[in-house]
């Protein structure tokens, strides 16, 4: 019984990994960009360039695909598509939608407005909570499905009724071997 819960929490230790290094492979090419910014003594100018809302739609976009696949992975989770479609939502209303009306403005805009400077950081911030609340959905839901039909198998399975009282299970199907000089080949 103690392996189950170390086995949990290895599986959300490693959920975690992974998260945050699909955060810092998208995050990287913007971390280049920056760096050669800080270098021509530009870095003020990030803040004023599109590249955090960039970003952060593209994290909007990898957290909506994580949303539909906690959604389509297993259809008994029926109850649960208001809470995914509201996140789907969510994310397209407060992150994708706003990062993509300032890469526009911005782009298409001499003038680049003050307030620029504080909405990107923190439409990128709540783009990475997002994503990593959407990994966590999608993991959760999967990891459930999984556990909810393996049980369901369990229970309804004819043979697991025989293994437990030591009857044996049957062969495999044995299928000839297909030899090299077989005319019918």
């Amino acid at each position: 019984m103690s392996e189950l819960p170390e086995r949990r929490e290895h599986h959300s230790l490693s959920m975690m990994y992974g998260t945050y290094a699909d955060i810092l492979f998208v995050l990287f090419p913007f971390l280049i960009i920056g760096m050669q910014r800080l270098w021509e003594g530009r870095l003020y100018e990030t803040l004023l360039r599109p590249d955090l809302s960039i970003a952060a739609a593209i994290l909007a976009g990898l957290a909506i695909g994580k949303f539909v696949l906690g959604l389509v992975t297993n259809r008994d989770l029926g109850r649960y598509k208001e809470r995914i479609v509201f996140f789907i939502a969510l994310t397209l209303f407060v992150v994708l939608g706003p990062a993509i009306i300032l890469i526009l403005s911005i782009l298409g805009s001499a003038e680049v407005p003050a307030f620029v400077t504080f909405v990107q950081p923190i439409l990128l911030i709540i783009a990475i909570s997002l994503y990593t609340t959407a990994v966590s959905i999608s993991n959760i839901l999967t990891r459930f499905g999984m556990e909810e039909a393996r049980t369901l198998n369990d229970e309804n399975s004819a043979w697991s009724g025989d293994r437990e009282m030591g009857k044996p299970r049957p062969a495999p199907l044995d299928l000839p071997r297909r030899t090299g000089n077989d005319p019918t080949a």
